[in-house]
């Protein structure tokens, strides 16, 4: 497939919920920053894992639980792949993003002492929000939030004043699920690095759409999920340095994540499987893995591209035909998300009307930032969010839509 481009006819065949409808009309999937979908691909390796492979993983010897076993790693290689990790050790399979993060937050615990300082922005998801006020409440550390400039962009400079000789970390997520802008992570990790401090990247809304280069921008952590990039739910990434890690104490202790136990004490087992306690979710990581597959043959660059497209065409429209709306983040360096409202017209009409009565999921609310739209002075926006098998037609027919309701709410 060309890489420069995505054949998104071709693309949304894969997809079958596509062809669904709702209150009669077709089905114009446009929340995809809560969760994507899965292409017949995805959905077909798991239905193929539980009828051909399931055994339990690392423990027997039979064919069957070679062969899961082998099947689970071969995802794990293929995740250090997917964004460039060095070594195979420093990728640890959790549930989820959120979980990624708790694991960094309760082994960090282990090492902060009253006085330490964590910054990140009032621009984060609350799971890269609340961990680290856990930190604050229980051990005494000091937790600073960098503001933002009007058009959404981090206020670098506030940042850097904020960061410190105390500070340990500084958590910051990459692509915005509210406002669409992409973080200069970069440019974030030198300041932090510059006064000894360590960089956790919230990745969830940047992993599905952007090309990763863990090498490139030297973070420390890196944690994301597969459910937002094609693949299963219940499966996320932590990547995290190898040296690092070999420092952490793990956060579940029990299980797989053990060497051997006496009765008076465990010593756990090699990197990473020290950080993944009990039974792993072994089938929907084969799964992410062919979810991995799929993006790499599509290409993460035609992936960007094509989103990029969509989400400036979006705007154009909704600027030109619907009066009164105001759009968040900034007009360029943005994935495809659009965060908008309008002062005379709640949000949650505008989502509810749009899914009766033309067949589109938006999401309304706070998308777990409610400290974002605080800061905006708002109490929640509605949220159109683009991904690869999203096409113009479906943009146009939401802006026509959202003309229509906005018109009938006003009436």
């Amino acid at each position: 497939m060309d890489h420069n481009s995505v054949d998104v006819l071709k693309v949304r065949e894969d997809f079958p919920i596509l062809k669904r409808e709702i209150h009669g009309k077709k089905l114009v999937y446009l929340d995809n920053a809560a969760t994507s979908q899965r292409p017949v691909q995805v959905i077909k390796a798991i239905e193929e894992f539980y009828s051909q492979h399931n055994a339990n993983i690392h423990r027997a010897v039979h064919t069957l639980s070679s062969e899961s076993t082998e099947l689970y790693e071969e995802a794990r290689r293929k995740v250090r792949m997917f964004i460039n990790a060095k070594f195979i050790e420093e990728i640890v399979f959790t549930r989820n993003t959120t979980e990624a993060i708790n694991l960094v937050a309760y082994s960090l615990a282990n090492t902060l002492k009253e006085g330490d300082e964590i910054v990140s922005t009032v621009m984060e998801h609350h799971s890269n929000m609340v961990p680290w006020q856990m930190l604050r409440d229980r051990f005494g550390i000091t937790l600073k939030f960098a503001r933002l400039t009007k058009d959404g962009h981090i206020d670098l400079d506030h940042l850097a004043s904020l960061v410190s000789e105390r500070t340990k970390l500084v958590a910051v997520n990459h692509v915005s699920n509210v406002l669409g802008v992409v973080n200069p992570v970069k440019t974030i990790i030198n300041i932090a690095h510059d006064k000894g401090a360590m960089v956790l990247v919230d990745a969830a809304q940047s992993a599905p759409h952007l090309k990763i280069d863990v090498a490139a921008i030297d973070c420390d952590f890196m944690a994301f999920s597969s459910h937002k990039m094609l693949g299963p739910t219940g499966i996320g990434v932590l990547y995290a340095k190898k040296d690092i890690l070999e420092r952490m104490e793990p956060f579940l202790r029990g299980g797989d994540m053990i060497s051997t136990v006496t009765t008076e004490r465990p010593t756990w087992n090699k990197l990473p499987w020290r950080f993944e306690a009990g039974t792993s979710n072994f089938a929907d990581g084969y799964a992410f893995g062919v979810a991995l597959d799929y993006l790499n043959a599509l290409g993460m660059d035609a992936i960007e591209k094509h989103e990029h497209g969509l989400a400036n065409f979006t705007i154009k429209l909704l600027e030109e035909r619907v009066p009164g709306i105001h759009i968040l983040g900034p007009k360029e360096n943005r994935i495809g998300v659009v965060s908008f409202y309008f002062d005379d017209i709640p949000h949650d009409l505008i989502g509810i009307l749009l899914n009766d009565e033309f067949g589109i999921a938006i999401r309304t609310g706070c998308h777990c930032a409610q400290p974002l739209h605080e800061f905006f002075g708002l109490t929640g926006t509605a949220r159109a969010s683009f991904y690869l098998y999203n096409t113009l037609e479906e943009a146009e027919y939401f802006v026509n839509a959202l003309e229509e309701v906005v018109a009938k709410l006003r009436k």
